[in-house]
């Protein structure tokens, strides 16, 4: 296998920069001291990136899923170069100051990812991931660097059982708020949290990880089928191998991320989140590797696609199942052929097996369903329009996102109570003094007042916990996690750190919210808006330095996904 020679510019990224020719014999010695041969310099050089560490059980066997890609690049005819990067987890990060370093890796993943490949000049990339923001850096890696690039997915956990109920770890979270209401012992607190998560692999609902597992097929940038196995399944390390091999042949291909992630591509992904019901904080990715893939993407194309798309996958937070039984009855292929045969996919897009969409699609025989209620059939939906809601109104000019799956109501009205950081909202409430009405405003949370737009899942999951999923709505210029349920609006631009007008919010103010009408209203005077307005003065950052302060001074809104771009 070799790089044609007249692809090969001393401008371009390209490994023959580094080993070719006389002045190269110092890089030559250093790669010979790992082991590399003159036959493996004259390959092309793949990198084979990983999240891999012990900060999660998302990620842990990440580095063990690395040296299967590697297999599949060297036995492919391309030289392999493991690297890793960092990865938070989301779910040890929660409901603490931690939380705020969580979307910021994110940012941190993806520029990492390019310094290693732009320093090393590999010709292609297998990027493996696990943990949430893991995956969409990656991706937006893959994206920025436009080289030949393979995603792959580390897999979901397996579920947990405790008195004959499939566990995750928002049933830990939920538990949490049950026991501080009474509604459940100590005893059966420490059982839910022994059970819950028993293996490696990431959260196990269509929770953040699992849904963009889950885009990245529809997106096309990972193989047909590798989004659904669990982490600790044999068919896992063999998707990972057949991931490096994709890699090397893409490299004869010429085939290059941005000529996969097209408009069409991503209309496809937000066809895929509204119809399993997916994490909000989708949104905010999709918007991220759009810009990445110079595509763009806004609020706007998420509302159209999903006014069109059912919700069809009965999956965890709002369902019943878990990304486990997706997997049994046919995983994400099962969904894509479903929306394809209705013609609500775009069938022609090119993927990274060099075959168009509906060609992959038309490769794949899925046996009949043994449980239709898992995945329902487009004519009988659990919802007809998509869940992934984007609101628009007075408390937010710019957006808010909300996740509709699993919730009855589509109204709200209530009066706010305002704080002005999640460790006071969720004392509040862990101290019963949240009731039913009530609109719970939690704002300076967001991209750059946290700095980072925490997720919310300790504040929402107390809440279900205590019976008050659809009793009291929630809104934050934060964020919420993938698995949070109920009435809670996210998101908010402009956010408060900025003077949007949640930084206006006042206790007792009334606050109305519309999925119907895609309306979050602050309901006061337009003179009011302009005397708080007149009154409210800027805050001192969290953090005037280190890695939090360059996001904060950085990042933009949350209706561009949260991007950190240069100041010039």
């Amino acid at each position: 296998m070799c790089i044609p020679e007249h692809k090969i510019l001393s401008t371009e990224i390209s490994s023959r920069n580094v080993v070719t020719g006389t002045a190269r014999a110092p890089h030559r010695a250093m790669y010979k001291a790992m082991g590399l041969t003159d036959t493996d310099l004259d390959r092309p050089f793949i990198g084979v990136s990983h999240t891999g560490n012990e900060a999660t059980p998302c990620n842990i066997h990440l580095g063990r899923l690395a040296q299967k890609a590697k297999e599949g690049v060297h036995d492919a005819g391309a030289t392999p170069r493991e690297f890793s990067t960092i990865a938070v987890s989301d779910g040890i990060a929660m409901g603490h100051e931690g939380m705020k370093s969580s979307l910021i890796s994110r940012e941190v993943i993806a520029d990492s990812i390019e310094l290693m490949v732009r320093a090393h000049q590999y010709d292609g990339l297998v990027g493996i991931a696990g943990c949430d923001k893991s995956l969409p850096g990656t991706m937006m890696a893959m994206a920025r660097l436009n080289l030949p690039s393979v995603f792959v997915y580390g897999g979901t956990i397996m579920p947990g059982f405790y008195n004959g109920k499939q566990l995750t770890v928002q049933d830990v979270y939920e538990a949490v708020g049950a026991y501080d209401s009474g509604q459940i012992t100590l005893e059966a607190l420490k059982n839910i949290e022994n059970y819950a998560c028993p293996s490696a692999g990431s959260c196990g609902g269509m929770f953040t990880a699992n849904t963009m597992a889950s885009i990245s097929e529809a997106l096309g940038i990972s193989l047909p089928g590798s989004a659904s196995p669990p982490a600790e399944d044999e068919r896992r390390d063999k998707m990972v191998y057949d991931t490096g091999v994709a890699a090397a042949k893409l490299l004869e291909l010429g085939i290059k991320p941005r000529d996969i992630l097209t408009f069409e591509a991503f209309e496809n992904a937000i066809t895929i989140l509204n119809a399993i019901g997916g994490s909000t904080n989708a949104i905010l990715h999709l918007l991220a590797i759009s810009h990445e893939a110079r595509v763009k993407l806004t609020y706007d194309d998420f509302e159209r696609v999903r006014k069109r798309v059912p919700h069809i996958a009965d999956l965890k937070p709002g369902g019943m199942y878990v990304m486990n039984d997706l997997d049994k009855v046919g995983g994400v292929p099962l969904m894509l052929k479903k929306l394809l045969d209705r013609k609500l996919l775009h069938e022609n897009t090119i993927t990274v097996t060099g075959k168009t969409m509906k060609q992959n699609l038309d490769s794949i025989t899925i046996p009949p369903q043994p449980n239709s209620n898992i995945v329902k059939p487009l004519d009988s939906p659990l919802y007809k329009a998509g869940t992934a809601v984007v609101l628009k109104g007075t408390l937010a000019p710019d957006g808010a996102v909300v996740k509709m799956s699993g919730v009855k109501i589509t109204k709200f009205s209530g009066n706010a109570k305002v704080f002005d950081r999640e460790e006071d909202a969720f004392e509040a409430v862990s101290k019963n003094q949240i009731k039913p009405g009530d609109v719970v405003v939690i704002r300076y949370e967001g991209p750059k007042g946290g700095p980072g737009m925490r997720e919310m899942l300790a504040v929402t999951a107390a809440l279900v916990g205590q019976g008050l999923g659809e009793k009291v709505a929630m809104v934050t210029d934060g964020r919420f996690s993938g698995a949070t349920r109920g009435f809670m609006i996210g998101h908010v631009a402009p956010e408060a750190f900025v003077g949007g007008n949640i930084a206006l919010v006042k206790d007792g103010d009334e606050i109305t919210i519309d999925t119907e009408t895609n309306r979050i209203d602050l309901l006061i005077s337009e003179e009011e808006f302009e005397k708080r307005k007149a009154e409210w003065k800027p805050r001192k950052p969290n953090y005037e330095s280190g890695a939090l302060a360059k996001y904060a001074s950085l990042v933009g809104s949350a209706a561009q996904g949260a991007i950190t771009s240069p100041a010039w």
